[in-house]
């Protein structure tokens, strides 16, 4: 296999590690992510784009004009700014030889970046793309944002452009061209609570929830297709003497197959309800839904993601998970999700990034751009 010259620098890829640690150092939890949102409107209109606002979502979009004069399709390439970490947390990064440590660094500080940095990519090497850039900066996306931010841009742009483009920070040489089916539910427990001593014996808020927890922990799940439960959050009571009267918890259901995910969420609310007494009053509200989609690997962006990947010395890998581009893919516009290098420990505070490989991510993401009007 013949390998092309890579178009990215080890200074470009150096610049765009310190702009991910940059970013990372500006807060933004989900619902909160206004701060960072106004660090991409100062930087887009530095750069002069078009087009530059915050949407009532609290999306910032950009345009990078094409030079076509006959119309043509445009090309949205799009990134979360939320991270799962809350207000309060301490940010900043420690860097090591080959590596950069610190929550958030690379979901999704590095993704984040690496868009930014293709502006800057595109406009140094004075590139004209065939058709209008749009650069998407879009909030929501992490827990209980529920995809928010991708929904209102793709609820504007429709099916109107050749596709959409998510850059996540981590999972280089993994074309996502499938969304993972994801249902989330609140399930609360009121009772009328009491004493520990004087009114022991009456049901608690806590103890049933916790009966909950056990039943579903135990429910059957297939492996194939992969399907999965998990209770996230749990919260509730008043004090270590008083009989909770309240409880709730927050339950995340996965699965590739989305009949296999409705039978796991009738059998979460079939067991829910099963817990209804008269003293027990069991309330279960979805919280959140990401539908799942799929891009055949034969269509062309799939098709043109392995090409540059290959081009790059890379073996591409295809999977599914839960991103951004669930939502595109569930209304039948093409998408993929892609990385820009190599780490682990997502979500956690030692979450960290490999350095060495961003150069291989970033070029990625350019020849993806650049070769997207190429029949």
């Amino acid at each position: 296999m013949t390998l092309r010259p890579n178009p990215i620098t080890t200074e470009f890829a150096t610049r765009i590690i310190d702009l991910a640690c940059t970013i990372q150092a500006i807060p933004a939890p989900t619902f909160h992510e206004t701060q960072r949102a106004n660090f991409f409107l100062e930087q887009f209109r530095a750069l002069g784009l078009h087009d530059v606002e915050r949407d009532s979502t609290g999306n910032v979009l950009a345009r990078m004009p094409g030079s076509l004069k006959t119309a043509s399709r445009s090309l949205v390439i799009s990134a979360h700014m939320d991270t799962v970490h809350p207000l309060g947390t301490m940010l900043g990064v420690h860097r090591l030889e080959d590596r950069v440590i610190g929550p958030g660094i690379g979901d999704n500080a590095l993704g984040l970046a690496a868009v930014l940095g293709l502006a800057h990519l595109l406009q140094e090497k004075h590139v004209e793309l065939p058709g209008d850039l749009w650069l998407a900066i879009n909030v929501g996306e992490e827990g209980l944002g529920d995809l928010r931010g991708i929904q209102a841009i793709v609820n504007r742009f429709g099916a109107g452009p050749l596709a959409y483009l998510v850059v996540e920070g981590m999972g280089l040489g993994t074309i996502l061209n499938r969304g993972l089916g994801v249902e989330r539910y609140r399930i609360e427990m009121q009772t009328p609570g009491g004493h520990s001593w004087v009114d022991f014996g009456k049901p608690s808020a806590i103890h049933e929830l916790c009966k909950l927890v056990s039943r579903l922990a135990g429910l059957p799940l297939p492996q194939s297709p992969c399907t999965t439960l998990n209770v996230g959050v749990i919260q509730g009571g008043t004090s270590i003497n008083t009989i909770a009267g309240r409880a709730w918890l927050e339950l995340d259901l996965r699965s590739e197959d989305s009949g296999a995910l409705e039978n796991l969420v009738r059998d979460a609310h079939n067991y829910a309800q099963a817990f209804q007494q008269p003293d027990v009053q069991v309330r279960m509200e979805r919280i959140g839904k990401r539908l799942a989609g799929l891009l055949l690997p034969s269509h062309p962006l799939v098709m043109l993601g392995r090409e540059v990947l290959s081009d790059l010395g890379i073996d591409a890998r295809l999977d599914i998970a839960s991103t951004d581009a669930n939502l595109p893919l569930s209304r039948g516009y093409p998408s993929i999700c892609i990385g820009i290098t190599h780490g682990n420990h997502a979500h956690s505070p030692d979450e960290f990034i490999l350095t060495a490989p961003v150069a291989q991510g970033v070029a990625q993401i350019y020849l993806i751009v650049t070769r997207a009007w190429i029949d």
